[in-house]
Order: structure tokens, then sequence, then C-alpha cells
């Protein structure tokens, strides 16, 4: 069975949320402390355990491609990455997008809860993003629809985090879509909770601000704040939103976001 296929399901699931824990428009889960911890989305170091006979980082690279041409979807996903961002490699996203390709056509129907599940789920996202923007020069053109497809079945039925932030954006800025910030506001809680920071900075911002959502300051700084910590040197708009919260931000405001922040700290280590 293809992708296009395996994912009809995943999106009736996509449609509903029936699966996933009820959200408030600020991202806490209703009727869960909103500092519960929750899992990550990356890849798990024990998903290596897949390949088996996994060769050492100091092996060639035809080693890692014997694995992969074998089937093991980690091997794909180590050299879909390479090829997509020149890793040791000359640049080729065609080759990578055929990777990717490789490890959703095979393993899209695999438990969520399987070892190799997270790589699965991030291939659903490379393949996802690729479409959005295409792959100029090449068959690949942009297709947001299909897109939208590859994200919602990484969202849905993986969980992925940064799936469920790329469809909380398409669904915010009416992307190939209806514009529904409603729809989108519950993906990004969904993986803000998750730690994903690009989602936690821009619902911190969109609650700062009172931006489709009742505005709460604290919680807003509180979320702008985890994601700074976490945000790249690329990533100068999350500090920016960060700066100009707690330059407007009252006392009472940034001291209720400290508490707030504790909270969730101290929920993640439990």
């Amino acid at each position: 069975m293809r992708i296009s296929e395996r994912i009809v399901v995943a999106l009736g699931v996509c449609l509903t949320l029936a699966g996933a824990p009820a959200l408030a428009f600020d991202g806490t889960t209703v009727g869960q402390d909103p500092a519960s911890p929750m899992v990550s989305a990356a890849p798990p170091a024990a998903a290596a355990g897949a390949l088996g006979k996994q060769p050492p980082a100091t092996n060639s690279l035809s080693a890692l491609q014997y694995a992969a041409e074998d089937g093991h979807p980690i091997a794909q996903w180590k050299l879909g990455r390479m090829y997509a961002k020149g890793d040791g490699v000359a640049r080729d996203d065609l080759r990578a997008f055929h990777y990717f390709s490789r490890i959703a056509n095979a393993h899209a129907e695999d438990s969520p809860t399987a070892p190799q599940a997270a790589v699965v789920a991030n291939a659903f996202v490379a393949l996802g993003r690729y479409f959005l923007a295409g792959i100029p020069n090449t068959k690949i053109k942009p297709d947001v629809n299909r897109a939208r497809e590859m994200l919602s079945y990484a969202a849905s039925y993986f969980g992925n985090a940064d799936a469920q932030y790329d469809l909380a954006r398409l669904y915010l800025d009416g992307t190939g879509t209806a514009r529904d910030p409603k729809y989108g506001i519950r993906w990004l809680g969904l993986a803000a909770q998750k730690g994903q920071h690009q989602a936690q900075a821009l619902l911190g911002q969109m609650l700062f601000n009172g931006d489709h959502l009742p505005r709460q300051a604290a919680r807003g700084l509180m979320w702008l704040t985890l994601a700074r910590d976490s945000a790249g040197p690329e990533e100068a708009w999350i500090k920016d939103s960060y700066n100009k919260a707690i330059a407007k931000a009252s006392e009472d405001d940034r001291a209720m976001a400290l508490k707030m922040l504790e909270h969730w700290v101290q929920g993640r280590r439990d």
C-alpha cells in the first residue's frame, strides 16, 4: 500500500483530534496540570538499535549506503539528512527526498511505539516540507495539499511535535486551506506541550498580545522564556518576541511567569 492510501485513515483523526487530549486555547491540557511532563518527539537514541548491524560513525559512507539499501530506516534517515544538509556529501535534495520516501512507503503503518517510529514520523515531516516548497529543477513541485497530508499523518498518527507546529502554521496562515485560527491554535498547543520551542514561541507571542486568544501576559511570557532558552542563533524572531514581551510585562506578570516556569520545569523532571 502506497503512502497516499495509508494517510486517508489518519486524515480522519486529524480532522477530529478525537484521540488527542482536549486543549484549552492557551495550550494547556483541560483537566491536566500544564506542567505535566510530555515525551519529546525527537528520535530516541534507542532507535539506533533497529539497525542491527549499524556501522560505527567511523565507517565509510558506503557502509551506511549498504545498510540503507538493505532497508534499514535509520540508515535511510541518516543519508536523507546528509543529502538534505550537504553534510559530508554534496547537497542533493532530490536524493534526500528519495530516502525519506522509502522510509514513508515502507513504514507508514508501523506502530507509533515502535523503536523506529520517531524516524518514520520525521521522514513524513521532511516530505511535507519538501512538498510545501518543491525542489527546483525537479519533478517535485510545490503541492500544499500533499504537504498537509504528510504533516497531518505525522501529527495525528505519530504525534510528532514538529509536524503539529507546521500544521498549526498552515491553519493560522491559511496556506493552502481555509484560515482557521482555532484549529491552528489547538495543534500549536499540542506541540508546545511537547517542548517544540517554535510552537512555544508563537503560542507565547499570541497569548501575550491577545492575538486570537484571551490575553494572558504571564503565561505568554512563560512560553516565550522557554522558547528563548531553546532557540538557535538563526531564530532571531524568537528572541525578539521575548525581548519585546519582557520589556512590556508588568512586575506582577514577570513574577507570575517565573512561578509558572518553575512549575513547568519541575513537572518535566518528575
